[in-house]
């Protein structure tokens, strides 16, 4: 896979050892089982505090590219203005860093204009982010004469849901889309859907099953508008546009929510239509996943890591981000879990100040790690979260107890 050049900050040097030492032990197993596929963590022994780092966490393929091309146009453009359409990604040190380099943004998380598009000019750099835009923007810069193919970030497995849409409209299905409808990804998704097909998000498996009544005709055709609305697309007929259906997801949600809802609706189209495997397709389209790949092997990776007896979980990562508060979600089933966005909020060794993303606010917890002996932690990262933020979370652990083990010195044996 390709290497990007990233800036040096974003690095660590302890899990960059880690991480390849993992790949080439990958490499030098038997064919039977294929490189990647091994989900035990890592153990970092450091005598009182074990941690276990996840086999597969932070930056992947969509973010290292988005991150290069964007500090490569602030280098190549001195003295430019350079806007992003919104964050870069849903990590708040990395668009700090982006501003602190002049960079500003045009739009909030959901659209809002922060800076009157009336004052761009064709002379102007805008960079789309990783999420993607919509049709609607790509239009608008491009009557503004603003030139984006070469500052267009959107992650390639953001780009193949737009594919797998396409190719499923061209037959005719209307598209489910399984997303955060106020998600830049899947406002960019359904975009680019429904220019295409009938097209409806859901949010979870719930709407879904409210989604479905409408199918079997439980529900009447009126509630559907008030209901999903904001959610379908122009002149969605639902009595019409139920008939043929296919799912594609936002490519950071939690691949077994994606997976129960495709297997929920496949099941409504069986029961109504009465299909069988030779006809289904008549009905029902097997889109399969369309999760990316950092996002499914994450997910696995912390399924995998769960495994592993441990007191307490640490999932490092912007508050605002989709696939960081699945994999948090993921961690909760089983452990006390602590959602953070950098060392900083590891107070003490007493308290740490982590998100609850359910209530969408920080709260202080104290006694958070038990008093015993080894303690064991959990640790992984989102896909948009820099290795050295991870690093520095665990150097703040080991930095409460007495070790003759430090990261250097891990950093040689690995």
């Amino acid at each position: 896979m390709k290497s990007f050049d990233v800036p040096i900050i974003y690095r660590s040097p302890l899990i960059s050892a880690i991480k390849k030492k993992r790949k080439e032990e990958d490499k030098m197993k038997k064919p039977a089982l294929p490189a990647g596929r091994d989900f035990t963590p890592t153990l970092l022994d450091f005598g009182p505090l074990q941690i276990y780092l996840a086999r597969h966490f932070g930056f992947c393929y969509g973010v290292e590219n988005a991150i290069e091309i964007a500090f490569r146009t602030v280098e190549e453009n001195p003295g430019k203005r350079i806007f992003l359409l919104s964050e870069m990604i849903h990590n708040p040190q990395v668009n700090a860093d982006l501003q602190s380099h002049g960079v500003e943004f045009l739009q909030d998380n959901y659209g809002n204009q922060l800076i009157p598009f009336e004052t761009i000019t064709s002379d102007d750099i805008v960079i789309i982010p990783a999420f993607g835009t919509t049709l609607q923007m790509e239009e608008r810069l491009k009557k503004m004469g603003i030139k984006t193919e070469k500052y267009n970030t959107t992650c390639p497995f953001v780009e193949k849901v737009w594919n797998r849409s396409e190719a499923i409209a061209k037959e005719n299905y209307t598209i489910i889309i399984h997303g955060k409808p106020k998600h830049e990804e899947t406002r960019a998704t359904f975009s680019h859907a429904s220019a295409k097909a009938p097209s409806v998000v859901v949010k979870d498996l719930q709407q879904t099953k409210q989604l479905a009544k409408y199918i079997t005709g439980e529900k009447s055709p009126a509630e559907f508008y008030e209901e999903f609305k904001g959610q379908f697309s122009e002149n969605f007929i639902i009595e019409k546009d139920l008939q043929r259906i296919g799912v594609v997801n936002q490519t950071t949600m939690l691949a077994s929510d994606t997976q129960a809802i495709a297997d929920y609706l496949k099941k409504v189209m069986i029961s109504k239509h009465n299909l069988t495997a030779s006809n289904m397709a008549e009905r029902f389209a097997d889109t399969r996943d369309t999760l990316c790949y950092a996002t499914n092997d994450n997910q696995s990776a912390v399924t995998g890591m769960l495994e592993t007896e441990a007191d307490l979980a640490i999932v490092v990562g912007g508050y605002n981000s989709s696939n960081t508060s699945h994999l948090v979600e993921l961690c909760e089933e089983k452990l006390p879990t602590y959602f953070i966005n950098n060392e900083e909020k590891v107070l003490s060794a007493k308290e740490i100040l982590h998100y609850n993303f359910h209530k969408k606010e920080e709260v202080l917890n104290a006694g958070y790690l038990p008093n015993k002996h080894p303690i064991k932690i959990l640790i992984t990262s989102g896909a948009s979260c820099p290795d050295a933020l991870v690093e520095g979370v665990i150097n703040k652990l080991v930095s409460f107890y007495l070790v003759n083990v430090t990261s250097a010195d891990l950093i040689l044996k690995f």
